[in-house]
């Protein structure tokens, strides 16, 4: 129930990816994460402008002072929001295999090195199979929010609204990755984060507000799955 407890485990998991040991499993979704960030940061400002016209009523300008930086995070968190999945959905295998040797390193097991690129690649219809359900659920709940941005009057709370709903989607897309490596199915695995509420938007929003600093979301994805594999192990974990 520690509201902090995301921060602590941030920073445990940039700790994680700087060990030797663990390094290996950190390229590929370091290049993938940095590859997709540079076209979201591009899109988002791109498109910034335009939005900012259209979503203030009219009469209402004098508070775009106001609102201006609330919505260049929504925005931000939108598009973020959409790579993130896209970047996830590349990447899983690649996760899965640093939240195991993480999870290997904590245990004081050292990471297995005989893990071949072919074993990986063979896990990827699993992976993207899991990963397209899990995109399927998070669809299916973005887009009512979306809309919301485009209903005059609502679109004032809507940045709120898709605030809280990024911090669950983080936490659910990011301790997936040790609960699966348990084939904990993805129903179960929302009903462990329900348990956990307060700790689970925790550590969400901690990954959240990592991808609003530039450079630092560069590494978000290989922190992220670090740092929730730790958390899992600690908090959540009831074996």
């Amino acid at each position: 129930m520690n509201p902090f407890i995301g921060p602590i485990y941030a920073a445990k998991g940039l700790n994680l990816i700087m060990r030797p040991s663990l390094r290996r499993f950190v390229i590929i979704p370091l290049l993938v994460n940095f590859s997709l960030f540079i076209a979201a940061i591009w899109l988002g400002l791109h498109y910034f402008d335009s939005y900012m016209a259209q979503a203030i009523p009219a009469g209402y300008e004098w508070i775009e002072w106001l609102l201006w930086p609330i919505f260049a995070i929504a925005m931000l968190l939108i598009t973020f929001y959409c790579f993130t999945l896209v970047a996830n959905l590349i990447c899983a295998p690649f996760n899965s295999l640093l939240s195991e040797a993480v999870e290997k390193e904590l245990k004081g097991i050292a990471p297995d090195s005989s893990t071949s690129l072919l074993e990986t690649l063979k896990e990827i219809p699993k992976s993207l199979w899991a990963e397209l359900k899990k995109m399927g659920y998070f669809l299916s709940r973005a887009l009512p929010l979306l809309l919301l941005f485009f209903i005059p009057g609502v679109n004032l709370i809507a940045p709120f609204l898709w605030l809280i709903f990024s911090a669950w989607l983080l936490a659910s897309e990011y301790l997936d990755y040790p609960m699966g490596n348990r084939n904990i199915a993805f129903t179960d695995q929302r009903k462990v984060l329900k348990q956990h509420r307060i700790t689970s938007l925790s550590w969400g929003g901690s990954v959240m507000f990592l991808t609003m600093i530039p450079f630092v979301n560069f590494i978000v994805m290989p922190l992220a799955v670090a740092g929730a594999t730790a958390l899992y192990l600690d908090k959540l974990d009831k074996d």
